[in-house]
């Protein structure tokens, strides 16, 4: 069963709409930088609502870990998306302060990135598209091909440009625990397409289920 995390949320309306279809994980983006930046008060609203009914997870780029863990606290995070140059002492720091799970994120290019994440004992490894001077949600895809170099015992979450129409086949290639998704099923940044969302869930179904 491949799970579904929806990335960008930034209101009450889309987090019911995606848990409602069967949402494993909600992320919440606090990056300042990023188009898709939830406010704090709604994320707050978004919290309280989904405690319980789903992962909300808060991404991060470079944030202190005083930021993170305030920020953890105030939200109900229950899972931390590290998408910056964070490193694995920090990943175990961050854990420790907020009792959440962690994410690494990784933006791959080629092996060497993926090789890396093995460095990082977290909950999750995150494989996203490389995009330079970019920290995630642009939309583009990489070779699938490299997360199958992947390694556990952290579970791998597939990002980077998957969409209604080719989430099946990016599941086919990569066989990743959930995959992840944000500009692919928007009608602009920050605000999903329900249309879109509600196919991008179809997708995912239709690959697992039986033949």
């Amino acid at each position: 069963m491949v799970r579904v995390k929806t990335c960008g949320i930034t209101n009450l309306d889309d987090a019911q709409l995606c848990v409602d279809l069967g949402a494993w994980a909600l992320g919440l983006i606090f990056w300042p930088g990023s188009p898709r930046a939830c406010a704090i008060e709604d994320a707050e609203t978004i919290g309280a609502a989904m405690h319980r009914r789903a992962e909300v997870a808060g991404v991060f780029v470079n944030a202190t870990l005083d930021d993170v863990a305030a920020t953890a606290d105030r939200v109900g995070l229950t899972l931390l998306q590290l998408h910056g140059d964070e490193g694995p002492a920090y990943c175990a720091e961050a854990a420790r302060r907020t009792g959440a799970k962690v994410m690494k994120a990784m933006r791959v290019k080629d092996t060497a990135q993926v090789r890396a994440l093995r460095a990082f004992h977290t909950d999750y490894h995150l494989l996203d598209a490389y995009v330079p001077g970019s920290h995630g949600g642009t939309g583009e895809t990489f070779n699938w091909e490299l997360a199958k170099q992947h390694e556990g015992p952290a579970e791998m979450v597939l990002s980077g440009g998957l969409t209604p129409d080719n989430v099946g086949e990016a599941i086919a290639v990569t066989d990743p625990f959930a995959v992840d998704t944000a500009s692919g099923t928007e009608a602009s940044p920050g605000k999903k397409d329900p249309r879109l969302v509600e196919g991008f869930f179809r997708a995912v179904s239709q690959v697992r289920a039986p033949a």
